[in-house]
């Protein structure tokens, strides 16, 4: 008994540390962390992209996307960027677990036979039953953008920002890494 409670509560201190992926580049050792990168295509052309975790909303992944696209600009001496190409991408996976109370019986619906099963499972005697499962959707959104820099007076462009104007509007509502370890 005391291994499967320390499970349940190992399980219970990851999730309380497990938050919605904050404002960061991308790390090449933690790829499904999630965070931003860019490429640059030409002189004043970028993709820039975002990727969040399974905590983190279409909202902020676009948000980010948008910081991160006007930083950019910015830093590459630019005042305005225009976006040409973006989209959102969602992907979504199914995860299923068994009921813990089923899982724990020796020759319960779950262990019979030595291995799980999901859905319909054989019983102790053989007999067919419906064995509880728990079955969780995990989306993750991308946001990926191609942008075009300029300078001077951004054009009159519903697709065009000021880039200056992006991250003072913006900065209030990006949430960054923590620094306490």
């Amino acid at each position: 008994m005391k291994p499967f409670a320390f499970v349940i509560a190992a399980g219970l201190g990851l999730a309380a540390c497990t938050t919605a992926t904050p404002y960061q580049p991308e790390s090449a050792d933690h790829p499904s962390a999630g965070g931003y990168s860019e490429q640059q295509i030409e002189s004043d052309r970028w993709k820039v992209e975002f990727s969040g975790n399974s905590l983190t909303s279409r909202d902020t992944v676009e948000r980010y996307l948008m910081f991160r696209s006007a930083q950019l600009t910015v830093q590459q001496g630019y005042d305005w960027y225009e976006a040409v190409d973006r989209h959102t991408d969602k992907k979504t996976s199914y995860f299923s677990d068994p009921d813990p109370y089923f899982a724990g019986w020796p020759g319960g619906y779950w262990n019979v036979y030595g291995g799980r099963r999901f859905g319909w499972a054989s019983g102790y005697w053989g007999s067919a039953a419906l064995a509880p499962i728990d079955v969780q959707e995990i989306s993750r959104y991308t946001a990926t953008v191609e942008i075009t820099m300029g300078h001077g007076a951004k054009p009159d462009d519903p697709h065009a920002y000021a880039a200056a104007d992006v991250i003072s509007h913006l900065q209030g509502s990006i949430k960054y890494p923590s620094t306490d370890k």
